[in-house]
């Protein structure tokens, strides 16, 4: 194919972002966007997209549409998923995959039954400064990594919400176990569990602090104490408390060590960057991560994060929500 037609289901913060780096990638074409807010369908008309759906099974009808970004809720990514599949529909479905194991396998097999590819958007995994810290420590320049830590802490769902002049509501959904499938160790303890998994294989062990700082349904911060089959030991820290951001790993090894942190840009120059390229260094991964995408259709590869690389993250958190130790 000469081009990707790409249609993007959900268009919330993440979709929009996806929706304004789509439209920067030379083979791609955004056929069409789906979502409930006519706002967000009248913005993405004023952005050259022709074709707007409220009801996302109207846009997997589209005979011209190769693939879907599925940027919607936790709760929906199975039905939308198994839909994409029977409809022939390419899927990158954003993180977590699903609620759980069980909805993830079903994915899976949706995928390969209908001979679909799939991929899980894992941008850390884009990210330049973890890419070269990987090369470093797969060239053996910190030797055996005897210990980690990864740390992602932010303000969760309690970030600053606008439009226009008005603040918005925290969508219900986010108060919701049984819509979310947990608390910050699912949301962003999952990239923080994926992204130690690509740098030290599979967990072998995995334990968990669970805190309810501000009492809701679930955790708002999690520590993990994590082992690998490689033998490298990490602690996994995450949280929603902090008015900021805050996204660093630091590795111990036998030869040497290393701090990689990755932080918002200088507003500044964050803003001269999106008037110049119409994209920020902050968020080139995302802008990444859908080319990576877009380019293994064109090659006929297989992605990774694959769709069993989201599952083996889910297992791995269920696995910590199990097994839970208390710090008294």
């Amino acid at each position: 194919m000469e081009k990707v037609k790409l249609g993007i289901i959900g268009l919330g913060y993440i979709g929009k972002t996806h929706l304004k780096h789509s439209l920067k990638i030379p083979n791609v074409d955004v056929v069409a966007v789906s979502d409930l807010s006519k706002k967000a369908l009248k913005d993405a008309e004023v952005t050259g997209v022709t074709k707007t759906f409220t009801n996302y099974e109207q846009l997997l009808k589209e005979p011209d549409i190769d693939a879907v970004i599925v940027a919607l809720p936790t709760h929906l990514h199975l039905q939308c998923a198994q839909q994409a599949a029977e409809a022939r529909k390419h899927i990158f479905m954003e993180k977590p995959i699903a609620l759980n194991t069980e909805e993830a396998k079903e994915i899976i097999a949706a995928a390969h039954k209908n001979s679909v590819t799939l991929m899980v958007g894992y941008p850390l995994r884009f990210n330049e400064k973890f890419q070269e810290l990987k090369a470093r420590k797969d060239k053996g320049l910190l030797g055996d990594v005897e210990i980690a830590y990864a740390t992602y802490v932010s303000t969760g769902p309690f970030f600053h919400r606008a439009d226009g002049h008005s603040p918005v509501p925290v969508p219900e959904w986010w108060w919701n176990k049984e819509l979310t499938g947990g608390g910050a160790l699912m949301d962003v303890g999952s990239h923080m569990i994926n992204l130690m998994r690509w740098f030290f294989g599979e967990i072998t062990d995995i334990k968990s602090q669970l805190n309810y700082r501000f009492n809701l349904d679930f955790e708002d911060s999690a520590i993990c104490l994590t082992k690998f089959d490689s033998g490298t030991k990490a602690v996994i820290t995450v949280g929603w408390f902090l008015q900021g951001y805050m996204l660093r790993t630091e590795f111990f090894g036998t030869v040497g060590h290393d701090l990689t942190e990755h932080r918002p840009g200088n507003i500044l120059l964050t803003a001269l960057q999106m008037l110049t390229t119409g994209k920020s260094k902050f968020h080139q991964a995302h802008l990444d991560e859908i080319q990576y995408f877009v380019d293994c259709l064109q090659n006929d590869s297989t992605p990774s994060p694959s769709g069993e690389d989201g599952l083996k993250d889910l297992e791995a958190i269920e696995k910590a929500y199990k097994n839970q130790i208390r710090l008294n």
